[in-house]
Formats: C-alpha cells, sequence, structure tokens
C-alpha cells in the first residue's frame, strides 16, 4: 500500500503529492515544521508539539489555516489512512503560493502538509554502544538574526554542520554559538552529567526548546535527579561522567566520544541508560490515542 499524504485539506498517494514550484516554503525555506512521533497507536506529546507550531508561526507572522483541533484530526486521520501503529509525522505549514520575490504578503493562504512514515537516525549498535561526535566549525545561528527556538523550514545552518560531520567520517556534530559557548548537535539537545547533576544549556544560548529535552526534565523530577540549565564550553562536556543527545526522532542516545576525548568511562553512563528506559516508558503512556 502507498503511503498517504496529507494537503490542504486532502489525501493523495506518496507519488502524486506535490506542491507548487511557487510555494515559498520551496523558494525561501518561509514556514514553520513540527517532527512528531507515535508510539503503539499513541501520539506523543502532541499538545506540545502544536503549541511550539502555532507559537512558531505566530513569531514569523504566518497564519495557520487550521485550528489546533482541525489539525490534530487531520494528524490523527492521516495515520489512520497509512495504517501507521509506530510512525515518525511531519507537519509542515508553508507560506504558501506567491511570486518570485520574497514579500510574503503576496503569498494568500499557507499550504499545510501531514507526512507520515518510519524513520531511523541512528543504528541500534550506536545506542547501545554510544556516539563519537565533533565540534564543527560552523556556529549555530544568532537569536537576533534566525532564532533558533523558531522550528522554521530555515535548516541550511544544520546541514551546514550535518556536512562537516560527515566529511569528518561522524554522524553528529556539535555545534558552539558565537560566543563559544555548547548550543545544540545539528537537530538535538545536549546534556550531560556531572557529580550527579544532569546540565543542559539554557534557550538563550541558541538552542531549541526540545519536545523531548523538557521529557527529559519532567522524568528527572520525578525522579529526584539534580538538573539545571547552565551554560556549558566544551571542556565542562569533555570532562562530563556522561553525555547524550535528546530529539523527537533520535529519542534519547549517549555520547562516548567527543573530538577525541573518551567521555567518562567510554561507555553509555547508569543514568543515560536510566533516562532512556524511562523515555521509553513514558512513550507507551503520554499521548494521543488514534
Amino acid at each position: 500500500m502507498e503511503l498517504e499524504v496529507y494537503i490542504d485539506g486532502k489525501w493523495y498517494p506518496k507519488s502524486e503529492a506535490r506542491i507548487s514550484v511557487f510555494d515559498h516554503g520551496l523558494l525561501y525555506g518561509d514556514g514553520a515544521f513540527e517532527g512528531i512521533r507515535s508510539y503503539n497507536g499513541l501520539v506523543f506529546k502532541l499538545k506540545e508539539h502544536l503549541d511550539r507550531l502555532f507559537e512558531t508561526a505566530h513569531t514569523i507572522l504566518l497564519k495557520i489555516p487550521l485550528d489546533r483541533k482541525e489539525l490534530t484530526e487531520a494528524i490523527l486521520e492521516t495515520l489512520r489512512r497509512n495504517r501507521l501503529r509506530d510512525a515518525y509525522i511531519r507537519v509542515v505549514v508553508t507560506r504558501g503560493v506567491g511570486d518570485l520575490g520574497l514579500d510574503p504578503t503576496k503569498c494568500k493562504r499557507a499550504t499545510v502538509i501531514i507526512i507520515t512514515d518510519k524513520i531511523v537516525l541512528y543504528s541500534e549498535e550506536l545506542y547501545k554502544n554510544g556516539l563519537e561526535i565533533i565540534t564543527v566549525p560552523t556556529v549555530r545561528n544568532f537569536p537576533e538574526a534566525v532564532n533558533p527556538a523558531l522550528k522554521s523550514l530555515n535548516y541550511l545552518n544544520n546541514i551546514l554542520a550535518k556536512i562537516e560531520a560527515n566529511n569528518a567520517g561522524v554522524v553528529e556534530a556539535l555545534l558552539l554559538n558565537h560566543q563559544g559557548y555548547v548550543a545544540e548537535c545539528t537537530g538535538d539537545n545536549v546534556f550531560m552529567v556531572k557529580n550527579g547533576t544532569l546540565l543542559t544549556p539554557p534557550v538563550y544560548v541558541g538552542v531549541l526548546k526540545g519536545i523531548t529535552r523538557e521529557a527529559i526534565f519532567g522524568i528527572a523530577a520525578k525522579k529526584k535527579l539534580p538538573h539545571e540549565e547552565k551554560i556549558l564550553t566544551r571542556h565542562d562536556l569533555f570532562n562530563a561522567e556522561e553525555v547524550f543527545l535528546t530529539g523527537t526522532a533520535a529519542e534519547v542516545i549517549p555520547v562516548v566520544k567527543i573530538d577525541g576525548r573518551t567521555i567518562g568511562t567510554g561507555k553509555p553512563g547508569p543514568t543515560t541508560r536510566e533516562l532512556m528506559k524511562a523515555f521509553h516508558a513514558l512513550t507507551r503512556t503520554d499521548g494521543v490515542r488514534y
């Protein structure tokens, strides 16, 4: 069965799903998106994802032509049509069709796209044994330029960093901000453990307020695990007891080497393993059923 894709109120076979070449999402990366996961017929943290989508749209003055209830139902129906119990959901809202100029007011109606499919970012071996990552020359976008808190369609900053990681023979890259502080990886937030405390960079240094990031905070609070946002340097990460990444697609994955420096014992640590287990348990209970 060919997957169906939702575009502006209708569903199309994957091979026939198309948008206009004059859509400003294609021409200029003008739009917003969310990557969402479902587990065993349960869409994880759907409200939080839609809240962030609407916040991004509000900031860039993009009017989403569906309200939250309508968009929720469109997502659930797309999953039902594709008979997916465990899925990756990509919700894309572009500025819509305009002319070849930049002016967003020439786009009269936003385009809404919902894609549901499978996704595998990393192998099971990497979840078991941990990632090796490098710091790349590309710095995270300035918040005063393209704010990393916006989940926009402009991901060239992240892609440039991913290219540098690929060229170095690793699968993931660490980005610093313009002041040299740790920001995030190409699609994931960064955490470290030191002296029993869980640490992650604050949003204001130039990171996305990740949904999985917030879920880990919630799990840590329930487990009475000390946790805080703190400005971090590479030196801090090099000397951490544990490092791991979080993201919707990646979930929770350990990091065991950064820029040639072994992290902790060189194996995924106990706190990381405990949080991985707790996160997977949370995905089975927290979400919207379809």
